[in-house]
């Protein structure tokens, strides 16, 4: 498990009202910081919802935390798990090796979903004898607050599978939306070319990077431009993106990384979280 995946994982767990979930990690820390942080944002959450109801807003809390577990081994808990979700490292063959083991020792009955934004859900199942029992369920950041949420079906899915993942995403109160196995599903295919494209509009010299992102906010209706994009959600991680869908597809011209966002990367100029991206903070 890579400590990126923290948030999202953590995102995830806060948001499986009525259900009974185990979060599992192989260090036990992870666990602490994630659990704690789901209770800080729970605790969020019952301040708007109860107001100044004291009472009400501790037991909900108190409920939710109830039905969350936590555990250093799958090996543990998966003999009583109806669906997985792995939320680890974007690194096929580490994924790989967790699946191979998850394969191994889950119950027939257990559905596997995978929350990648960059790899194919396909891909990912070759490993595994359930490719009927595999699917995506991709979230978006921050969790808790993004209502969306993509449902991946490969040509292996079954239709009972995918009504299952579809059933499970609209009891979290997410709005759902069915994609096949394709790069970057829905949300991804169309954001991750748009920031290349505006890279490249930004190195011949069309516009500023200040101007392009204020011409999508006012222009498109966007909430950030896709600069202000980029460097949320990390210039590395979107070269890494860019780069996974570049070599798997050479001949798709949009796939092309910029070279201005690799030069950002190899200066360490990753965006917000490092001080400075296309932006300095």
């Amino acid at each position: 498990h890579c400590s990126i995946d923290i948030f999202i994982s953590s995102g995830i767990n806060a948001e499986y009202g009525g259900h009974k979930v185990c979060l599992v990690d192989l260090d036990s820390n992870i666990l602490e910081q994630s659990t704690a942080r789901i209770n800080k944002s729970l605790s969020r959450v019952a301040k708007k919802k109860f107001g100044e109801g004291a009472d009400g807003a501790k037991e909900f809390v108190e409920s939710t935390m109830g039905a969350i577990s936590t555990a250093t081994s799958a090996a543990e808990v998966i003999g009583e798990t109806d669906l997985v979700i792995e939320a680890i490292v974007e690194n096929l063959s580490v994924k790989h090796r967790l699946f191979k083991e998850l394969d191994s020792i889950a119950p027939q009955n257990v559905i596997f979903a995978s929350n990648t934004s960059s790899l194919g859900i396909g891909e990912i199942a070759e490993v595994t004898t359930r490719k009927d029992r595999f699917g995506g369920l991709h979230f978006f950041n921050p969790v808790p607050v993004m209502k969306l949420l993509e449902v991946i079906k490969t040509d292996d899915t079954s239709a009972e599978t995918l009504a299952s993942l579809l059933a499970f995403g609209k009891a979290m109160g997410k709005v759902t939306v069915e994609c096949s196995d394709t790069p970057g599903f829905i949300v991804n295919r169309l954001l991750v070319p748009m920031m290349s494209e505006a890279v490249k509009m930004l190195e011949r010299g069309v516009a500023s990077a200040k101007d392009i992102d204020t011409a999508m906010k006012l222009g498109a209706g966007h909430p950030m431009g896709p600069f202000q994009l980029a460097d949320y959600v990390g210039l590395d991680t979107t070269l890494f993106i860019m780069n996974g869908w570049h070599e798997k597809f050479p001949e798709v011209e949009m796939f092309t990384p910029p070279e201005g966002l690799r030069k950002l990367v190899e200066e360490g100029k990753l965006g917000a979280k490092s001080g400075e991206g296309f932006y300095k903070y």
